[in-house]
């Protein structure tokens, strides 16, 4: 077989529907509900947060949803996106597995979060939003709708984690450039931001937090709505262009994942990569091992409850069944901003509950490790969240060298980490830690949540 450094399809060949992986799921997902009530939510209760067309998407059961044209027109600034043989990390690892990496960092804020960022936008302005407020972690998020608001001509207002406002000031700084107005989160803006505060002058903030704040200022103006970047389904089905694209580019080639790994905080690179795959899989097509890898001071898979939780830290969001670290958790300061949530998507959840995939932990020395090696054989800076991904595929890789298989390894390469040189500066002077969350702080955040709905 030929060696291929890329694989680069033609415009044309940008995927005109999103997947949704609901319809093919063994069982359902376990209905949404409301934060007061505990009872499953309908469209209504919904309606002052998100557009309807998106409320539709949530709860679709339509295998595809057609992607709109003045979408699509955008997606071409970037879309489609190469998909990379690791030949130089191949060699350095002395591996005969084959590694093939999907990269999303060629997008014009660098990530793979305007995927989704466009289409929420779009329908919020067809139906008349003049300005949507969000949250994000290491900027990634907030970049991205920043960015799809300037293209619509909307407002956009994002509270940024307090631990990565300060780790990450040039990523407040794109997002000001594409007109964002950003606040440190907790802030004095809300009162979600204030009770937070009253408790902790010095808190780092969390995703959790966030999500609060903006959810409570969407609430309370009429022509404003929320945007959340991962965890929901619309979120997740919209990053599946990532891949169709990939699919269509392995068979191009004859190849076919053994292994597919992708890095997971709330879920949307992954189910971005992994749900056409899994969907293949699920008709007896192919048969790739499917992991999730996220930090050790975030570990919702691998440490976290599955059960009933807010989306947020303070109750205002519906409760969804995922596995979760309990809705007050507040992370430990790690880089990657991005994987900082205390919960799982909860189709992610749900898969990982039917044993369609697997989750596994990985500190942030040996993920910094990993990406700088990546880095010196690739060139390409990783962002510190797929360098969990980056991290696993080394581990299997040197497993295919010890034993000799020839194993096809894909994963997302999600972000490039040009903001991210603060978290590479302190890793290269030694400055780096690991952090581990203690099993028994998840059986203290189970004590408050209801019991009506464990």
């Amino acid at each position: 077989m030929a060696e291929v450094t890329k694989v680069v399809l033609a415009e044309s060949e940008i995927p005109e529907a999103w997947y949704n992986i609901q319809p093919d799921l063994p069982s359902p997902l376990p209905p949404v509900l409301h934060p007061g009530t505990h009872q499953p939510i309908g469209p209504d209760d919904l309606a002052p947060l998100f557009p309807m067309a998106l409320i539709g998407q949530e709860v679709s059961q339509d295998r595809y949803i057609d992607i709109p044209g003045a979408v699509l027109d955008i997606y071409k600034m970037w879309r489609p996106t190469p998909l990379y043989r690791a030949l130089r990390l191949e060699k350095a690892l002395d591996t005969p597995a084959r590694i093939y990496f999907k990269y999303e960092g060629v997008s014009p804020v660098g990530s793979h979060k305007p995927n989704t960022a466009v289409p929420q936008v779009y329908y919020n302005a067809q139906e008349g939003t003049k300005r949507l407020t969000t949250e994000t972690g290491a900027g990634q998020w907030g970049s991205a709708l920043a960015f799809a608001c300037a293209q619509f001509g909307i407002e956009c207002e994002v509270w940024q984690v307090a631990i990565s406002f300060q780790q990450k000031p040039y990523r407040r700084t794109l997002m000001e450039i594409f007109g964002a107005t950003v606040h440190s989160s907790p802030s004095d803006l809300t009162n979600a931001g204030r009770t937070i505060r009253a408790q902790d002058p010095e808190s780092p903030g969390s995703l959790g937090i966030a999500i609060s704040e903006a959810v409570e200022a969407a609430a309370g103006a009429d022509d404003t709505k929320y945007s959340l970047g991962s965890v929901l389904n619309h979120v997740l089905m919209h990053q599946t262009v990532i891949g169709e694209e990939a699919v269509k580019q392995m068979a191009s080639i004859g190849e076919q994942p053994d292994l597919l790994v992708g890095c997971t905080g709330g879920g949307s690179n992954f189910g971005g990569l992994s749900f056409p795959f899994l969907r293949e899989k699920m008709a007896g097509k192919m048969s790739p091992v499917i992991r999730c890898v996220e930090p050790t001071a975030s570990p919702s898979l691998t440490k976290g409850v599955y059960a009933y939780d807010f989306g947020d830290a303070v109750g205002m969001a519906p409760m969804v069944k995922m596995h979760t670290l309990g809705h007050d958790f507040v992370p430990d300061p790690i880089h990657a901003g991005g994987l900082r949530y205390h919960g799982m998507a909860p189709l992610v959840s749900h898969l990982k509950e039917l044993g369609l995939v697997e989750a596994e932990a990985i500190g942030q020395v040996e993920c910094f490790e990993r990406a700088v090696q990546f880095t010196r054989a690739e060139g390409i800076i990783p962002a510190p969240e797929p360098s969990h991904a980056i991290a696993s595929t080394v581990r299997e890789a040197l497993k295919a060298k010890a034993s000799g298989e020839e194993k096809v390894i894909l994963t997302a390469l999600c972000g490039h980490g040009h903001f991210d040189m603060g978290a590479y500066r302190s890793f290269l002077d030694g400055k780096l830690e690991d952090y581990e969350y203690p099993e028994e702080a998840v059986r203290s955040a189970m004590e408050k949540i209801p019991a009506v709905i464990g």
